[in-house]
């Protein structure tokens, strides 16, 4: 027997289905997808190819919700796949095409947290997938799914500012975003080199001078860092979205709160079982529950 292979037309369908059933996430998949093939014609009608590029990746990036759930038959919450969707869209269509991280102040900033945010979640449903399996005896406490899931996430940031540092170095790109100080520290400006910190204040210029002789006065009104600087604010803002969700992920799964158990659901993938959704089976437990609490009384 020949195995059959999945095509993209395939994916292609089981997406159009899939939006089927989900209304809002289906109306965002459509504009989404009209405004990048929009800004895809646009940037080749100007000749920027490597936008096109980055178009065709973002196309790829909204269908990842879907791919997902049927590779590892899993459902995600409609919260989570607007978030994914649209952080596609302003990570790669506003921030990198339209240069929103140099032009609206904080843009880095946000994603950054929001991205905490979602891998935190990410790595609190895998773990939580594998403790609500009823094949596995072994069961995690609520305490270890946070910790797990604030690893994963800071783990994911800071393989991502490894990606951007290799990516600089190698390729010639400024991914990691530069910072204009006005003071300096630095043991290298010790003329006795005894490790000793020599400080710089006041920097209005920086003037460089080529092998050739060439002086070039960058004019930027300071000192440019180099990049550690928006690497250090990426890990804390991500540190920030992290801890957010292990805290609402903690109560969700010791079950004593409502209310964070309902906001966290939001966010973190299930598996279907006996035909209802993740929901349906929250609502359903916290009604077995109050009964129980009732019959106690």
């Amino acid at each position: 027997m020949k195995r059959k292979k999945k095509l993209p037309s395939g994916i292609l369908l089981k997406t159009s289905n899939e939006l089927r059933h989900k209304k809002v996430v289906g109306v965002v998949y459509v504009v989404l997808r009209l405004l990048i093939i929009i800004s895809l014609v646009i940037q080749a009608v100007q000749g920027r190819y490597e936008n096109v590029a980055l178009c065709i990746l973002t196309l790829l990036l909204l269908l990842l919700p879907t791919v997902v759930e049927d590779t590892f038959k899993v459902d995600f919450p409609d919260v989570f796949e607007i978030i994914v969707m649209v952080f596609a869209f302003a990570a790669e269509i506003l921030g990198e095409i339209n240069a929103f991280y140099t032009l609206i102040p904080g843009w880095d900033t946000a994603l950054h947290t929001v991205n905490g945010f979602m891998c935190a979640a990410i790595g609190f449903a895998i773990v939580d997938l594998f403790n609500r399996n009823k094949h596995l005896s072994v069961k995690l406490s609520p305490l270890y799914l946070a910790i797990t899931s604030f690893c994963f996430s800071m783990t994911i940031g800071i393989l991502w500012e490894f990606f951007e540092f290799g990516m600089d170095q190698l390729f010639g790109f400024d991914m990691q975003k530069d910072f204009v100080v006005s003071c300096i520290n630095s043991v290298t400006l010790d003329p006795e080199h005894m490790n000793r910190v020599v400080k710089v204040k006041d920097i209005s210029n920086v003037i460089v001078v080529t092998k050739e002789g060439e002086e070039i006065s960058l004019g930027v009104g300071g000192y440019l860092d180099l990049g550690i600087i928006d690497t250090m604010k990426d890990l804390m803002v991500n540190f920030v979205g992290a801890v957010f969700f292990s805290v609402i992920g903690a109560i969700y799964a010791g079950g004593r709160d409502k209310r964070s158990r309902i906001i966290a659901s939001g966010f973190i993938p299930r598996v279907m079982e006996d035909g209802k959704s993740p929901n349906e089976e929250i609502n359903s437990n916290d009604k077995e529950n109050e009964k129980e609490e009732s019959k106690e009384q």
